[in-house]
């Protein structure tokens, strides 16, 4: 465990944006985040995971901190249901397809979404109809301050779109160590309730899907719609579905009648953000290294040297022009740093 200066992260961020930590460390053990933390109490402390979900727009002054604790094991198990324990560190992809090979269901709709587990309950990450509050239990996190673990539990951790006690009430105070999720081990609940994994199916003719025939039919939508960050920089969908009062949303729609929505309970609906920034213009445009995906216009993509605040700069486009021709906000999923 060697404390590094002036260390790269093009490497560990998905956009591929070049930008230095002014020191660096990457953690194996909860002995080792704790040895960090207690012996640099008073220096100013980013925490890194998988690098997918955020835009770096300068460089870190401070101790970056990169949670690579890797492991996984079931903790408890009955006849119909097993508790897995994956450590942060490792990657999410390949959790969830190690889950699909145990036969374990719950997280198959969420293949291939970029990132390790750590930074799951964070998010609450979601895709084709599932998300993390479905099947999480609870989660180990050790506060910076004191080194103290804590069990966040379901309830503790109050879920919403794309939300959760991470984001506001005790953001920076606790790193996330390990989580634990709640799987089916028998009578699935396969979801193939949107359109895309359906017709996916039904070119292969699957008409009796397996939890991985469902993780190939995601794979493959996703591979076909986002491009790889390993090939092109992105970090996946840029902004959330914005979510309006249907009272609201019946005044634009007779202004637009062809916009697309999706109702989420019965007095919310959901707008595509990527529907709106279509109709907006952007799909597909490029502004030197910096741009929008020609499959997916909620990607925004780095082409080769973009920098952040260029990347930045494209987003708060969107958001001006889509507000001023539908009226509706889009908010960044993606943390601005």
């Amino acid at each position: 465990m060697e404390i590094q200066s002036q260390f790269s992260l093009k490497n560990h961020n998905t956009f591929g944006i070049e930008a230095k930590a002014k020191q660096f460390v990457a953690v194996h053990s909860i002995d080792e985040l704790k040895k960090v933390l207690e012996e640099n109490k008073n220096q100013a402390k980013f925490i890194l995971g998988g690098g997918s979900n955020m835009l770096l727009t300068k460089d870190i002054d401070a101790l970056v901190i990169h949670i690579d604790l890797k492991g996984k094991k079931i903790v408890d198990e009955d006849d119909d249901f097993v508790w897995v324990e994956s450590q942060a560190g490792e990657t999410w992809h390949d959790f969830v397809l190690w889950t699909i090979e145990q036969d374990f269901g719950g997280l198959e709709n969420m293949s291939l979404i970029p990132g390790n587990v750590g930074t799951t309950p964070v998010q609450n990450i979601g895709a084709y109809g599932t998300e993390i509050k479905d099947t999480f239990v609870s989660c180990q996190a050790m506060n910076i301050e004191t080194q103290a673990i804590r069990t966040f539990t379901h309830a503790e951790c109050n879920f919403g779109y794309r939300e959760s006690i991470f984001k506001h009430e005790v953001k920076d105070q606790y790193i996330i160590t390990s989580v634990t999720y709640k799987l089916t081990k028998r009578n699935h609940k396969i979801n193939t309730s949107y359109g895309d994994i359906t017709a996916e199916l039904a070119k292969n003719n699957i008409t009796n899907p397996k939890l991985k025939d469902v993780s190939n039919a995601v794979i493959a939508i996703r591979q076909s719609k986002l491009p790889d960050p390993k090939e092109l920089g992105n970090s996946g969908s840029f902004f959330k579905n914005p979510i309006l009062l249907k009272s609201d949303f019946e005044k634009i729609h007779q202004k637009f009648p062809e916009m697309k929505y999706y109702d989420v309970s019965e007095t919310e609906v959901k707008v595509p953000a990527g529907w709106l920034i279509e109709q907006a213009g952007f799909k597909g445009k490029r502004f030197g290294d910096a741009g929008i995906h020609k499959n997916q216009a909620l990607v925004l993509v780095n082409y080769g040297n973009a920098t952040g605040q260029e990347i930045l700069a494209i987003s708060k486009d969107i958001q001006k022009t889509v507000f001023e021709k539908f009226g509706i906000h889009i908010e960044a999923e993606v943390n601005v740093i």
